[in-house]
């Protein structure tokens, strides 16, 4: 359902494991960085009265997850701790085309948090299955399945804002960089992508 070309590296849930702490504390930001990138979408294009409408829920949505997350790490008797530097998400905004219209900056913007929202996804159902903490497999299970209603909202907008022929050949585009952005990348378990 997703499309991602490359899945990840199972060994991955395994040193998650080793610092649940730190890969709470990544999660809690990715969380607050989705809420912060779709209020500056809503900001960037207030005339896109459907994507407005369709992202001001998922504002909230994403600043409770910031929340639970919180309340996660709070019950474990842990902190939140520093925000660390997303190497795959700043990767993602480089492959961006830059230069044009803020009109044709849209399209990219939906395309790259679409493909985030999907690995976000994608590992999320690697914890929920893998996890050795079932309180942690629940708690994932239920991130699995909005970070994938959000990647379809992301993958519907730029099908309607993009065009559907331009949106699905820039999206290939994107997946084919992103796998081979996986192949680079070292694999870490302090982090969600």
């Amino acid at each position: 359902m997703l499309g991602l070309k490359l899945p990840t590296d199972p060994r991955w849930v395994n040193l998650a494991e080793i610092s649940i702490e730190d890969i709470l504390t990544d999660h809690a930001y990715c969380e607050q960085k989705a809420a912060t990138s779709c209020i500056s979408l809503i900001s960037l294009y207030p005339n896109k009265a459907e994507m407005v409408d369709a992202l001001a829920p998922i504002v909230t949505e994403e600043w409770g997850h910031f929340r639970m997350v919180l309340k996660e790490l709070k019950s474990r008797g842990l902190k939140l701790g520093n925000q660390r530097k997303d190497e795959y998400v700043n990767e993602l905004l480089k492959f961006q085309k830059g230069g044009g219209s803020l009109e044709s900056r849209l399209l990219e913007k939906l395309l790259t948090f679409a493909l985030i929202e999907a690995r976000s996804c994608e590992r999320f159902r690697l914890l929920s299955l893998n996890i050795s903490d079932d309180n942690l497999k629940e708690f994932y299970h239920k991130f699995m399945v909005s970070e994938a209603g959000h990647y379809r909202l992301f993958i519907d907008l730029a099908k309607k804002y993009g065009g559907e022929e331009a949106a699905m050949k820039r999206w290939n585009e994107y997946l084919e960089f992103e796998a081979n952005l996986m192949k680079q990348l070292a694999l870490r378990g302090d982090r969600i992508h």
